[in-house]
């Protein structure tokens, strides 16, 4: 199998509603969706999204770099993932998201090709995947509201976005822990907000409501500092924009920094780089979780679910990012109705057609 052709559409959504995280608001979903025609007929789908505030990517350039990369990937069979990784390395040294969506469309491919769905390829562990629901920053009653309607849904996890200030964060939780009661698990995000002493300040004082991890609490590149928190609060610490490749992995477990690494595919550049991330921390014993970008459609949302179901490693997934769409890129996958439960299909690949 060859690839002939790649088709690039930038894609621009509405949010249901903004979300917003300590770095700034997202209100919309962008997205490059691609398809990567083959000589036998076959198409793979898959999409960059471009989270400005964390890699600093644009939906304009992801979908330029796309366009350059399929000059070199003409003629080389979409199954070869470290020749197709290669060659888009040779071409561009970070742009994960455009290297995602390449990525993305190959598995799709391979999965396709081996009339298998790509949970199955990748190691098969399971074919469902449990996520959390986000809870954006606003007012803790607003917070506390969405928190409910969450649980209603069925969620027993929620991700909670701090990071504003001590006294706002401290309101938000309590009034969040005495709204859903003491059997829902919350997960915070800081998204780097606070300085390493703030934030053992901050986790210890938040201990109190029964706080399962929080994410990302320092600068990214501070890891003497997160090293520094990990070390002096007892509630967990997970990494997500500290780790953005197997490298960095690496990096974060000589460090002993963190107690959990978040995988993002938009990140790392896909589910070939996310593989090695995994098998970092897996041999280190430290379980990962698997995320998703707010302004990711339904397919990235997918092929993370399909890796999270297939390694044991990937122990929690925040996969919500359809739940606050309108619309689907392509029919099938994760869809729109928040469930706390995404089961996959056995359909070949992602289990996406037109």
């Amino acid at each position: 199998m060859k690839i002939t052709k790649i088709n690039v559409a930038p894609k621009s959504v509405k949010l249901k509603e903004p979300i917003t995280i300590s770095l700034g608001t997202i209100d919309h979903s962008m997205s490059a969706i691609v398809e990567i025609e083959t000589d036998e007929g076959i198409i793979g789908y898959g999409e960059g999204s471009p989270g400005i505030l964390i890699t600093g990517e644009t939906l304009k350039g992801t979908a330029e770099c796309i366009q350059l990369f399929e000059k070199q990937l003409i003629g080389v069979d979409p199954l070869d993932t470290e020749k197709i990784h290669s060659l888009m390395n040779s071409v561009a040294a970070l742009a994960p998201s455009a290297k995602t969506a390449v990525d993305i469309a190959c598995y799709d491919l391979f999965g396709k090709k081996a009339n298998l769905p790509i949970y199955k390829l990748l190691g098969g562990f399971d074919s469902s995947v449990r996520t959390d629901m986000t809870i954006g920053i606003d007012d803790p009653e607003r917070m506390a509201e969405k928190a409910k309607l969450a649980v209603s849904q069925g969620f027993d996890t929620l991700k909670i976005k701090v990071g504003t200030g001590f006294t706002a964060d401290i309101a938000r939780i309590k009034t969040i822990r005495d709204a859903v009661g003491s059997n829902i698990n919350l997960r915070l995000d800081a998204n780097q907000a606070w300085k390493p002493k703030e934030a053992v300040n901050t986790i210890n004082h938040l201990s109190q409501y029964g706080i399962e991890l929080v994410e990302q609490p320092v600068a990214y590149y501070d890891i003497e500092g997160l090293t520094f928190v990990t070390n002096n609060v007892s509630t967990p610490i997970m990494s997500d924009e500290s780790c953005f490749n197997s490298k960095d992995a690496l990096r974060l477990i000589k460090a002993r920094a963190v107690d959990f690494v978040n995988i993002k595919l938009m990140k790392c550049g896909g589910i070939h780089e996310a593989l090695k991330i995994n098998s970092i921390c897996e041999a280190a014993g430290v379980e990962c979780m698997i995320g998703c970008m707010v302004e990711e459609t339904n397919i990235g949302v997918t092929a993370a679910a399909h890796l999270a179901a297939a390694t044991k490693n990937i122990t929690r997934a925040d996969l919500d990012a359809t739940f606050g769409l309108n619309e689907v890129a392509i029919p099938g996958g994760v869809g729109l109705e928040a469930t706390s439960l995404i089961s996959l299909s056995d359909k070949a690949g992602l289990g996406l057609s037109k």
